[in-house]
C-alpha cells in the first residue's frame, strides 16, 4: 500500500515537473540560430536569432539561396539596431595557396556586403576583412571541414568571431 501511495506521489511530481515552462530557450532554429535571453542588438542577439555567417561551395564566391535569406534577416537586423556597425570576415577552406585563399575570401566578404548594402544598410556601417585559409572555424581536413570553412562570418564590430588578427 506504501509503494502504490508513494507511486502516485512520484507520477504527480513528474507531471508538475513536466508543466513548467522554461524561462529562457535554446531551441536550434538553425545554422548559428538559436532563441535566447541576449542583449537585443547584441553580437549574442546576431548570432542567436538571425545567423552570422553564410556558406560558400568549392571556388566560390557567389550566395545560394540559403545565403540569400541568411544575409537578408541580418539586413533586417542591422535596420532594426541602427547603431550596430558590423565586420564581415571572408574565409576560405585550406585547399590552395595563401595568396590565393585570401583574394577568395575577400571576394566572399565584399559579396556578403554588397547583399546587406543592396537590402538597404548603409555601407559605413560594414568592414570588410579576408582571413582566406588562416582562421579555420572547423578542424579537420576533410570535406566536412572544408565546407564549414568556406563562409563569410559577420560579427558586431569590437566582437571577433576567430579571435584572428
Amino acid at each position: 500500500m506504501k509503494f502504490k501511495a508513494m507511486g502516485a506521489f512520484a507520477g504527480l511530481a513528474l507531471l508538475a515537473a513536466c508543466s513548467s515552462t522554461p524561462t529562457t530557450s535554446t531551441t536550434a532554429t538553425g545554422a548559428g540560430m538559436a532563441s535566447t535571453g541576449a542583449a537585443p542588438g547584441s553580437e549574442q542577439d546576431l548570432v542567436a536569432n538571425v545567423g552570422d555567417r553564410v556558406f560558400y561551395a568549392f571556388n566560390e564566391s557567389t550566395l545560394s539561396s540559403d545565403a540569400d535569406a541568411t544575409l537578408g534577416r541580418q539586413a533586417d537586423w542591422l535596420k532594426k539596431y541602427p547603431n550596430a556597425n558590423v565586420l564581415v570576415a571572408g574565409n576560405a577552406d585550406e585547399r590552395g595557396t595563401e595568396t590565393y585563399n585570401l583574394a577568395l575570401g575577400q571576394r566572399r566578404a565584399n559579396r556578403a556586403r554588397d547583399y546587406l548594402v543592396a537590402q538597404g544598410v548603409a555601407p559605413s556601417r560594414i568592414q570588410t576583412i579576408s582571413y582566406g585559409k588562416n582562421c579555420p572555424v572547423a578542424a579537420g581536413n576533410d570535406e566536412a571541414a572544408y565546407q564549414q570553412n568556406r563562409n563569410a562570418i559577420t560579427s558586431v564590430q569590437g566582437f571577433n568571431p576567430q579571435n584572428c588578427h
